[in-house]
């Protein structure tokens, strides 16, 4: 696949990169290469067993007044499928302004839940709509037929997602 025409997947001046949250694990990621140009899929899933680092996972984005108690809890319950942050990277470092997360709901990885979409105030509506749209990219690499969600917002039904019959929304990656 030749990258070099690709649109970009979030806005200029915004990154997004997995949150890491145990002892060298990562969960599954879209690493960009050093030029920033270019994507590429790497997929590593932690074991169940492995504990949390002790700087607690995501404890820079609390810092910026974002809730992280809800990825931090499908951690403890080996259920969290991503964990994304977003950030501008400029002179004065790394200023976090959102984070995704979703979950599997069941054994087979089949259905994922995006459970967090939180964009500081201010932002714009794309960084959202990037978190959202890398987020359903990690969970359809690794197997999800459909992700489903409670949060309703205009990013994502701008993506495709659509009202489930049980309330929320729902988006088919392929046949569920």
């Amino acid at each position: 696949m030749d990258t070099r025409d690709a649109p970009d997947l979030w806005p200029a001046g915004f990154f997004i990169s997995a949150v890491p949250y145990g002892e060298d694990v990562v969960l599954p990621i879209w690493q960009v290469k050093d030029d920033w140009e270019s994507v590429r899929a790497i997929r590593r899933s932690p074991p169940a067993s492995v504990a949390p680092h002790g700087s607690k996972p995501g404890r820079w984005l609390a810092e910026a007044g974002m809730d992280v108690t809800v990825p931090r809890r499908l951690i403890v319950e080996a259920r969290l499928a991503c964990w994304l942050q977003a950030y501008v990277d400029d002179a004065r470092g790394r200023l976090f302004v959102g984070h995704a997360a979703a979950s599997w709901q069941d054994k087979r990885h089949a259905i994922a839940r995006l459970d967090v979409v939180h964009v500081q105030p201010g932002m714009p509506l794309e960084v959202g709509e990037a978190l959202v749209r890398v987020a359903v990219r990690e969970v359809a690499e690794v197997g999800a037929l459909c992700v489903v969600t409670a949060i309703d917002g205009p990013e994502l039904r701008g993506l495709g997602f659509r009202p489930a019959n049980d309330g929320g929304l729902t988006l088919h990656t392929r046949e569920c």
